[in-house]
C-alpha cells in the first residue's frame, strides 16, 4: 500500500519508537517498595504500559491491568508522586530505540515529511528522552498525555495536530503499536500504520483495522517513498 499526498506523520512514543518498559518497571517497583508493597516482574509491568502515568500507577497499586477505580485518593497521589519523581531521574537507564527507528526517522525527515510525537506519556518526559536517545531535531511538535484535556484513544490530540500545523486529516498518517493509537486515528478519520511489536495488551493490532501493519519500523519508508537510496542499518 502507498500513502499519497501525505505531509505529516504522527508517531506514538512508548512501544513504537522506544522500548521504555524496563525503566517504567523500575519506577513502579521503586514506588511499591517505598510503600511497603510487593513488587512485580518486568514482564507483567510491561503489559500495563500504554495508557499514561496515572493508569500504570493504578495498575501497580492493584497488581493487575483491570485496576480498581476506587483506589484511596490519598494513597494514589502519594504513589503517583513517588513514581513520577523516580522515573524523571531514570528515564534512559535501560530504555532503548527499537530497531531501525533512528535511521528511518532521518530518512522521512530528509524526504520532507513533518514528524510529530503524540504520546500518552506526560509531556515533561518527552524531551529528556529524545535528548538521551539522540532523537533531537527530528520532531516539529510533541504532545504528551497531559497536553490536552483528552488523550488517545480520543481523536482530540490528532485533530489538534492538524489544526496546529494547518493540514487536513487526509494529509496525515498515525503510526503506533497500541489499539489506543489506531482507535484515535479511526475516530479522527485518519489513516494509520499498526506495528506488531510494542505494548498492545496481548492483542493483535490488526484487529483494530489500521490501514497497514508492519513488524519492522523500516518498512514504513516504502509506504511513503516511491524510491529510496538510503541505508537502513542502525
Amino acid at each position: 500500500m502507498k500513502f499519497n499526498n501525505k505531509q505529516v506523520i504522527l508517531f506514538d512514543l512508548d512501544g513504537t519508537l522506544i522500548d521504555s518498559a524496563p525503566d517504567l518497571a523500575l519506577a513502579i517497583n521503586h514506588m511499591l517498595t517505598t510503600l511497603g508493597r510487593d513488587t512485580f516482574s518486568d514482564d507483567l509491568i510491561r503489559s500495563w504500559v500504554g495508557n499514561g502515568a496515572q493508569v500504570i500507577v493504578k495498575r501497580g497499586l492493584c497488581g493487575k491491568a483491570d485496576y480498581d477505580e476506587n483506589i484511596d485518593p490519598e494513597l494514589f497521589e502519594k504513589a503517583l508522586d513517588i513514581f513520577l519523581t523516580f522515573y524523571a531521574k531514570n528515564l534512559c537507564v535501560d530504555t532503548v530505540l527499537y530497531k531501525n527507528v533512528r535511521s528511518t526517522l532521518k530518512i522521512l525527515k530528509a524526504q520532507g515529511y513533518r514528524l510529530i510525537i503524540v504520546t500518552n506519556k506526560p509531556f515533561d518526559f518527552i524531551d529528556p528522552i529524545l535528548v538521551g536517545l539522540e532523537l533531537t531535531g527530528l520532531f516539529e511538535l510533541c504532545l504528551g498525555g497531559d497536553s490536552l484535556p483528552e488523550r488517545k484513544p480520543s481523536p482530540l490530540p490528532l485533530l489538534h495536530v492538524c489544526e496546529k500545523l494547518g493540514v487536513t486529516v487526509d494529509q496525515c498518517v498515525m503510526v503506533g503499536d497500541s489499539k489506543n493509537d489506531i482507535l484515535a486515528a479511526n475516530a479522527a478519520h485518519m489513516q494509520s500504520i499498526g506495528l506488531t511489536y510494542g505494548y498492545n495488551y496481548g492483542e493483535d493490532i490488526g484487529e483494530h483495522k489500521p490501514d497497514v501493519v508492519f513488524s519492522d519500523f523500516a518498512d514504513i519508508v516504502a509506504t511513503f517513498a516511491v524510491t529510496n537510496q538510503y541505508d537502513l542499518v542502525d
